[in-house]
């Protein structure tokens, strides 16, 4: 009897657990074939492609699993807690002003990247931004925003928000992946030359060797050894928040779409404010940072971070299941506009740092900080100083925080250029 596709979702995440134990631990070998692969093929992109061959070659069915509204409503929230409870803004706001700015700037250049590209490539190709209802190509880039300004979680949540039709999903998540990690690469190379790039800015580097002392002792202040009691702690944390989030998330998106015909009206550009599900990502960001102003944030040194990440590429798996390998390249002319996106963030930032003498290191992680997030941000950190890799965390759980605010707006601007 044929027992194909799977359907049991206990089997079938047991296969997504394996599809990421697979890339974890082959992208953790230093030598030899997976080196190289791993120096072509990004990490993240297999974490998404694995779960979509299982779907593609049919061995498991994605239409009768509820694994992706178990991550999506269960694990992100939990993850967004996590990942913001640590966050201290009296420790960003010490980095520096012109650590700030430059965050900022990648943000901003995130935010009207997206609604100018689309201008730009709809003067030669209109059909490559258009399209209708859950297949309107700005509330797939509406994804992209997310992922460019927060991350994974912010990434979700803009695809569940704006409802775009999950079998094109493939084409964003290739734009997002490929883009990103051409940015970053670039970034990377800078490093090497960053004396040069530092004096070309003009900029005065003497805040970062203060940045590697600050940071080295804080890191080695929190470390310690995880305990039984520690990750209850966290269990604790995370779940009363998810809790807490769906209950005011419900309850507020009922009382605005009762109480707002412009959230009400489906057809308005508002109407999206009335979604349980965006308010119940914000109610999840701000309890987060609450407990951040409590001793939870110590709970950082327990790893609170590493658990909210693995939500996150569990997260991950589920939407790899939703993709569609066959229809990933339907639409090239999104590559076009993901280059242009992604020109305007880094012209943007080059143009700010040079204007106000920001040194090399605030410019690259403060844009990995949006475009990579917490998986890229602390790479390219370590790598003007191992001492310094909390810094890129820092900032990109801060880039957590302003992602889905941030996405949202690029969003609505997106909407608003591709029927221009």
């Amino acid at each position: 009897m044929n027992q194909l596709p799977l359907t049991d979702d206990t089997v079938i995440f047991g296969l997504l657990a394996l599809c990421l134990g697979f890339v974890f631990y082959t992208s953790s070998i230093k030598r030899g074939f997976w080196k190289k692969f791993y120096t072509i093929i990004p990490a993240v992109l297999m974490c998404y492609v694995l779960p979509a061959v299982l779907t593609s070659v049919g061995l498991v069915s994605e239409e009768n699993s509820n694994l992706y509204y178990v991550a999506s409503r269960y694990l992100l929230p939990a993850a967004l807690i996590l990942m913001t409870l640590s966050i201290d803004l009296k420790a960003i706001i010490n980095l520096g002003s012109k650590a700030l700015i430059m965050f900022f700037t990648g943000t901003v250049g995130i935010i009207i990247g997206g609604p100018l590209a689309i201008l730009v490539v709809s003067v030669f190709s209109p059909e490559t931004v258009g399209g209708v209802g859950p297949d309107a190509v700005w509330r797939g880039l509406s994804t992209i925003a997310g992922s460019w300004i927060g991350g994974g979680a912010n990434q979700a949540a803009m695809l569940e928000i704006f409802q775009y039709n999950p079998e094109k999903f493939g084409n964003m998540v290739l734009v997002d992946v490929f883009m990103a990690n051409v940015w970053m690469a670039l970034l990377l190379l800078g490093i090497g030359r960053s004396n040069k790039i530092d004096a070309w800015l003009k900029s005065d580097t003497s805040s970062i060797e203060a940045l590697k002392t600050k940071v080295s002792e804080y890191t080695e202040r929190i470390a310690r050894v995880t305990s039984l009691r520690d990750l209850v702690m966290l269990l604790f944390f995370s779940f009363v928040g998810v809790g807490i989030a769906h209950f005011v998330g419900h309850h507020f998106s009922e009382f605005l779409q009762n109480n707002f015909e412009v959230i009400r009206n489906k057809q308005k550009a508002l109407s999206s404010l009335g979604s349980k599900f965006l308010w119940m990502v914000v109610t999840a960001t701000v309890i987060g940072i609450g407990l951040s102003f409590t001793k939870a944030k110590n709970y950082e040194g327990a790893g609170a971070s590493k658990i909210g990440g693995m939500f996150i590429y569990i997260l991950v798996a589920t939407i790899g299941m939703k993709i569609d390998l066959g229809r990933v390249l339907e639409n090239p002319g999104l590559l076009v506009i993901g280059f242009i996106w992604i020109a305007i963030h880094a012209g943007l930032l080059i143009l700010v740092a040079k204007l106000i003498k920001a040194p090399y290191f605030f410019m690259a992680v403060g844009s990995q900080a949006n475009v990579g997030g917490a998986a890229s941000a602390p790479v390219v950190a370590a790598e003007f100083h191992p001492s310094l890799t909390s810094v890129g965390i820092l900032l990109a759980v801060f880039g957590y925080v302003v992602g889905t605010a941030g996405a949202y707006i690029c969003a609505l601007l997106m909407e608003v250029a591709s029927t221009v």
